[in-house]
């Protein structure tokens, strides 16, 4: 990856192993609240998070194009692109698009990331225990073998 994008968290695995999630917005406090409230470990049967940072677009695609991420967090307030029209558009673009989960402002726009065919949504300001449950939750059900997997 080029550009802003910077890895976080151990790469050191456990016995479910590391999961890569993309978080994305061209705010850093907004990635970094984002990577606070979640954790390195949201939950014991996921393993361990390891984070990469997005502030750009291209770098969005480009880590959905190299299959490089398990799960997407995007920023739905994000500038000049919103995470809402980039779910959109990596739903319909991306033949194995990975798991997304979009933040809202508030909690009126939950419908908007419904639309934008999110997996899950989480309202600003983060509750990191609902954070680390709704991320945890996207993780499990889109491991390998598992039903929606297979959808």
């Amino acid at each position: 990856m080029s550009g802003r994008a910077a890895e976080i968290g151990s790469a050191a695995g456990s016995v479910t192993g590391t999961s890569t999630v993309l978080v994305y917005s061209h705010r850093p406090e907004v990635r970094e609240s984002i990577i606070e409230a979640v954790g390195r470990r949201p939950a014991p049967d996921v393993g361990r998070v390891r984070w990469v940072e997005a502030a750009g677009i291209a770098e969005v695609l480009a880590a959905c194009d190299a299959g490089e991420a398990d799960l997407l967090v995007l920023d739905g307030e994000a500038q000049p692109t919103g995470g809402m029209g980039v779910a959109k558009q990596l739903r319909h673009e991306i033949v194995d698009c990975p798991p997304i989960v979009l933040t809202v402002r508030r909690r009126d726009d939950r419908w908007l990331a419904t639309w934008s065919e999110a997996d899950a949504v989480l309202v600003h300001p983060l509750d990191p225990i609902e954070a680390a449950e709704v991320v945890a939750q996207v993780l499990r059900d889109h491991r390998p073998g598992t039903l929606t997997q297979q959808q």
